[in-house]
């Protein structure tokens, strides 16, 4: 299956791609360029900011939680404005955030990583009723945050090892056990980035450099995969009314000379529903 452009605007780095589930509502990040975007009825959206900004999850319906290279912040759809929640690694110019994505529990897991991709330089945290917690660290690049169906389950991987693990969580969305490797793409030369999971359990996983979104059941067999134009698929979300849509983001960094089909948003039907993105208790 190959997916087809959805948003013609070029991203440098395009990530974070989230589905709001009560404003049926598309949102992603162009990292490096410090913007927000989206569309709906109107025609596109964006929103420019005055650091790097890289994941969202949903507050209610108007207000969004933004994770930034120096935090996360309450953000107001409709006026633009942000309140800070909480400071992450704001002493440390070196680094920025990354992937993230909320929990079942109404969790915030969030990645940073260093400003050039620096070995180690990284570590995952959880943002839970106003609270950060570090809960790995010595992490390059973060990516692939996402949840089991039943939020007993999460999923990491760091993008310079190429590997994905993953680690039991309790009952309040904790890991409580030690974490282990679910898929190690190193024999195939893929690299891991963004990841969602489907309704059926399902990872999807978007993978830098493959121009491709692969499934992998939950014993980690793959079972298919789809193709974007965009080298570096970077993000993958479900949405649509019935959660069967599947987008994609992608960047055109590190691409020499990129031709007009990197760093856009794609989209494909897929033959799954997708989950709805849990709110975040903020």
């Amino acid at each position: 299956m190959t997916a087809t452009i959805c948003d013609t605007r070029p991203c440098e780095l395009g990530e974070g791609a989230f589905w709001h589930p009560e404003r049926q509502q598309l949102f992603w990040f162009d990292i490096l360029s410090a913007r927000l975007l989206s569309f709906d009825g109107t025609g596109p959206l964006a929103w420019q900011f005055d650091e790097m900004h890289s994941a969202a999850g949903w507050i209610d319906r108007d207000m969004l939680l933004l994770a930034s290279e120096t935090g996360l912040w309450r953000f107001d759809i409709g006026s633009g404005q942000r309140e800070r929640l909480a400071e992450i690694e704001a002493e440390d110019d070196r680094t920025r955030s990354n992937d993230g994505r909320a929990d079942p529990h109404g969790g915030f897991w969030i990645g940073t990583m260093g400003k050039h991709a620096e070995p180690g330089a990284g570590a995952i945290y959880r943002y839970l009723d106003g609270k950060v917690t570090r809960l790995y660290d010595s992490i390059s690049i973060p990516n692939a945050i996402c949840f089991s169906p039943d939020g007993r389950t999460a999923h990491f991987a760091d993008t310079r090892r190429q590997i994905i693990w993953r680690v039991e969580l309790d009952a309040d969305g904790w890991p409580c056990g030690e974490r282990e490797v679910f898929l190690d793409l190193r024999a195939q030369g893929l690299f891991p980035d963004g990841a969602v999971i489907d309704a059926e359990g399902g990872l999807w996983n978007a993978q830098w450099g493959a121009g491709r979104v692969a499934r992998y059941l939950p014993d980690g067999q793959f079972d298919r995969e789809i193709l974007v134009g965009g080298r570096h698929s970077a993000c993958p979300a479900f949405g649509g009314p019935d959660l069967r849509r599947l987008y994609v983001s992608t960047a055109r960094e590190g691409i020499e000379h990129p031709d007009a089909a990197q760093g856009l948003l794609y989209q494909a039907d897929g033959p799954v529903a997708g989950l709805a993105e849990p709110r975040v208790r903020a």
